[in-house]
């Protein structure tokens, strides 16, 4: 079964999964074009249109790492194909939705689906590329998630206009169904193995998680009275003891903490979280602003984010073949410098009278630090692992990058609420012209929590103490060399 993962083809099982993949990387994102709609077509808040978008990220982040013992379990095809299905027939709850709290309950069941999909992607890469090749596999990887996060918006954008919000979620239905006919013939059957499941460790972490963004994103909205601290402290305490326990399991933890002895792991995991982080804060404010103060219909906010998915697709089959060769540092950390800037530069021209056209050019070199980032951070992170620490690696990277989206939705939509404070904007295609410029301020000032994420992300690469893959020194790739690489 390896040979038939290892064989001659192993970007057939690859592209397959991208479809799956692709699919729950825009759901990621599509939401936020169409929050002003929803908005006004439920009458509700900012802090509960957010959570549309939260309840998704939360699902996702909360049963990663059990999406990824349950493939070592059962075997990544039966998972990813179980997990597409469920992702599948929740967008389909989605797009039935008669109000904003069955909607939210729809999305919390995607986010479990695509916990469930997420982690064979990823570990495909592992189990079926030699470690020299990683740059080039995990530049597919990357530019999937990178433009799928792009193409998000655009989506949502001609959806939203031409068909309703609704869509945004029914188009999901048609390509998942076809996404499921392509996997059955082509990704291969790999039994699973006997694992234990961590139940405690689960539900400590998924106890955790939920409080923490609970009271993040619910704290303004209730002037952060004792019991929204109490939450947070209460999610913290959860994640002490998750970290404690998983010290001291023996057996098939769900995180192996020896993983974070290898540094340029953890300083990755650092690194995808705050790249998640900047990448979903800035959305929200921005699809605000431009259909808020700017008065721009859902289709034109998204192309007007056109320019990023083409820096990004361009540049990442190049900054992968670099990875290969050279040191991550300067990599990485002129990455991360360049989405601080670009994210400064879109705040500052955030106002009620700047033109259009301006817009784009921080846009663009945000969608180019995009490039320096995803693919560098995951090829560093899955050659950094011995084999035996492989499949474990891959579930705690895409758990911490969902973490990090997850704690930024949270976190934006309590800073938006904070700096909105008592204006009283109501709901409306376009706000009064008395209101445009405290609002612009408001999500101009919102943006500056991203690039406070890019500025750590800046300082955490220039610890990366990596060496680049020598190609001449590389181990000899044979097939079937990956027999006993858990997923």
């Amino acid at each position: 079964m390896a040979a038939a993962l290892t064989g001659s083809h192993p970007f057939r099982a690859l592209w397959t999964m991208m479809v799956g993949f692709f699919l729950i990387v825009i759901d990621s994102t599509i939401v936020t074009v169409a929050n002003p709609v929803i908005k006004q077509d439920f009458d509700v808040n900012y802090d509960s249109v957010i959570w549309v978008t939260s309840a998704y990220l939360l699902g996702f982040a909360a049963f990663l790492l059990v999406g990824g013992r349950l493939g070592d379990r059962f075997g990544p095809k039966n998972v990813y194909l179980i997990g597409l299905a469920l992702f599948t027939a929740s967008s389909l709850w989605c797009g039935l939705s008669g109000s904003i709290g069955m909607l939210i309950a729809a999305r919390v069941a995607q986010g479990v689906g695509a916990a469930l999909l997420t982690p064979q992607t990823l570990s495909t890469i592992t189990r079926t590329f030699p470690p020299e090749r990683h740059g080039v596999a995990m530049s597919l990887w990357g530019a999937t998630a990178g433009v799928g996060m792009f193409v998000g918006p655009m989506a949502g954008g001609v959806l939203v206009d031409g068909l309703g919000w609704q869509w945004i979620f029914l188009i999901n239905v048609p390509i998942g169904v076809v996404g499921c006919a392509l996997a059955v013939p082509l990704i291969p059957a790999v039994p699973g193995q006997r694992h234990r499941l961590d139940v405690l460790g689960v539900l400590l972490s998924a106890a955790g998680i939920c409080l923490i963004v609970f009271g993040l994103q619910e704290g303004q909205n209730h002037e952060w009275a004792p019991w929204i601290w109490g939450t947070i402290a209460g999610g913290l305490a959860f994640m002490a003891a998750f970290v404690l326990w998983q010290a001291v399991q023996r057996h098939e933890p769900l995180i192996p903490l020896t993983l974070f002895r290898h540094r340029d792991f953890g300083l990755a995991n650092a690194g995808i979280a705050l790249v998640s982080f900047a990448f979903v804060a800035f959305a929200v404010p921005l699809m605000f602003y431009l259909q808020e103060v700017c008065g721009l219909s859902p289709t034109r906010s998204a192309l007007l984010i056109a320019p990023m998915a083409i820096a990004t697709a361009v540049l990442a089959p190049v900054v992968g073949r670099i990875v290969d060769r050279a040191h991550p540092r300067p990599i990485v950390g002129c990455g991360f410098a360049i989405l601080a800037i670009s994210l400064i530069w879109l705040s500052m021209e955030m106002t009620p009278t700047t033109p259009v056209w301006r817009l784009m050019l921080p846009l663009t070199l945000f969608g180019a630090a995009g490039a320096f980032t995803w693919e560098p951070l995951g090829a560093i992170a899955t050659r950094t692992l011995p084999p035996r620490l492989a499949g474990a690696g891959s579930a705690v990277y895409n758990t911490v990058r969902q973490v990090g989206a997850v704690l930024s939705s949270a976190s934006v939509a309590a800073l938006m609420t904070w700096l909105l404070g008592a204006e009283p904007v109501e709901a409306a295609a376009q706000l009064p012209d008395g209101l445009k410029d405290p609002f612009a301020e408001a999500m101009s000032q919102s943006m500056l929590l991203p690039a406070f994420a890019a500025v750590l992300g800046t300082i955490a690469a220039l610890f990366l103490v990596g060496r680049p893959v020598a190609r001449a020194a590389a181990p000899r790739y044979r097939p079937g060399r990956e027999v006993g690489v858990a997923l």
